[in-house]
């Protein structure tokens, strides 16, 4: 993507299927990065209302005004310099708290309850047999889901070099490790707590549903209030390194994708800057509106991801790494992935399965589950839909067993002439001439 200097991660697709395809595909990526908002806001809202007693709608909304004001006034900047800040931010205000949780009065060691019945059944869980697929299902989707973020090649495309785009790739990774560590830490001590004698009292917090919420609940009852207000700070600067992102990512894609190349070809520079900062407004209310209607994590992580692996990451695939790929096949299969995870349900969100893929059951909280790993397989399915399609159109249009007019994609092969001299005898510089004529239409055939 970079040797073709591209700007966004959608074009790739506009460049070889057209516009109209293009637009299509850039929605799920629309609504992954409004969900993305959304979720980052719920975050820091459901932490600040734990700890701070503050309403959930104000935390959300004051949270929305700052990140989207500071994306406006420093574009890729602002989010380039603030999330170096954020990330020493959260680094250091996590391990910071965790000394003072794993030494509070309320818990055991959490060594001995890793594996045994205290208080609570064991923070140690197991992957049994019959739910092995949906762990896989799952770890598939965390692992290539984010491969079709726009704010993934926001960054690898901006950066200076091919090699500072690879070592922030695999940098991340080794970091992202390091990161999750206290999180781990963090609830094996609140599964490790007497929750009676505490001033949270009994349930406990798993019991009550609210273990999405462990992180404000340890800080707030299991540390001195500094250290909570230092957690605090931790997640308020996760949620705001991925807000920006998130503007900047959409607003980079409605922008170039689909304003310049679309609707305005002729916008000047000042005009796509108004856009830009239209766009981020746009997309921040949105996601500040969702948040409204759920207060879940999980539930807009889920489904963000989930558009993201099983539409856009095959589409992603197969226009990087397969020729073949055309408008034809990226249709049917753009297609067959929404209806076929549509019909394969959801309950997060109280969507209902029509197909009951092997393994289909009530899970342990009593909600109907698919075990089966559904997600990659429709992904696989999408893609080799994308790649047998795209084949077989290519073989009917180029052998013309449809008429040229009906190519709405323009998938058929332009002909390379051949040069022949008109005395039926080559000279060099006959030579040269045609080798020349050849490689010029053989570069226009690439390109």
């Amino acid at each position: 993507m970079r040797e073709n200097n591209y700007l966004t991660m959608m074009d790739p697709f506009q460049k070889k299927y057209g516009n109209a395809m293009a637009t299509a595909l850039i929605f799920p990526a629309l609504v992954a990065d409004v969900l993305w908002v959304a979720r980052t806001l719920v975050s820091l809202g459901g932490t600040m209302s734990v700890i701070l007693d503050l309403p959930y709608v104000y935390s959300i909304i004051i949270s929305s005004v700052v990140a989207i004001i500071y994306t406006l006034l420093g574009g890729l900047y602002s989010v380039a310099y603030t999330d170096v800040i954020q990330l020493i931010l959260i680094f250091v205000s996590l391990w910071v708290c965790v000394p003072f949780l794993l030494t509070n009065p309320h818990s055991l060691d959490i060594s001995l309850t890793a594996y045994n019945q205290t208080f609570q059944a064991p923070w140690v869980g197991e992957v049994k047999l019959d739910e092995a697929g949906k762990w896989f299902d799952d770890f598939m989707l965390l692992a290539l889901g984010g491969l079709a973020y726009q704010a993934f090649y926001q960054r690898i495309l901006s950066a200076s070099s091919y090699t500072q785009a690879q070592v922030t790739c695999f940098a991340s990774s080794a970091f992202c490790l390091v990161l999750g560590i206290p999180s781990v830490l963090i609830g094996a001590v609140a599964a490790s707590t007497d929750w009676n004698t505490t001033s949270y009292g009994l349930p406990t917090p798993y019991d009550r549903g609210d273990a999405g919420s462990i992180l404000p609940i340890a800080l707030q009852y299991l540390t001195p209030v500094y250290i909570s207000v230092i957690g605090i700070g931790a997640v308020a600067a996760a949620v705001m390194s991925s807000m920006d992102s998130a503007l900047l990512s959409s607003a980079s894609l409605f922008s170039s994708n689909i304003y310049k190349n679309i609707l305005r070809k002729q916008a000047s520079d000042r005009e796509m800057q108004w856009v830009i900062r239209i766009s981020v407004v746009t997309v921040g209310v949105l996601g500040t509106a969702l948040t409204f209607l759920d207060n879940s994590v999980l539930v807009f992580w889920i489904v963000g991801v989930d558009m993201s692996y099983t539409i856009m990451f095959p589409q992603l695939v197969c226009i990087l790494f397969f020729k073949v790929s055309n408008g034809y096949g990226a249709s049917v299969g753009y297609l067959m992935g929404i209806v076929l995870r549509l019909l394969s349900g959801e309950p997060l969100i109280g969507l209902p399965p029509a197909i009951r893929f092997p393994g289909y059951r009530l899970n342990d909280e009593g909600r109907l589950t698919q075990f089966f790993p559904f997600r990659t397989t429709i992904m696989v399915i999408s893609l080799l839909a994308i790649l047998l399609i795209s084949w077989l159109a290519s073989i009917i249009f180029n052998k013309e067993l449809v008429s040229e007019k009906w190519d709405v994609f323009k998938v058929k092969r332009k002909q390379t002439p051949v040069v022949k001299p008109l005395d039926g005898k080559k000279t060099n510089t006959d030579n040269e001439e045609a080798s020349g004529k050849l490689l010029d239409t053989a570069t226009t055939t690439r390109c």
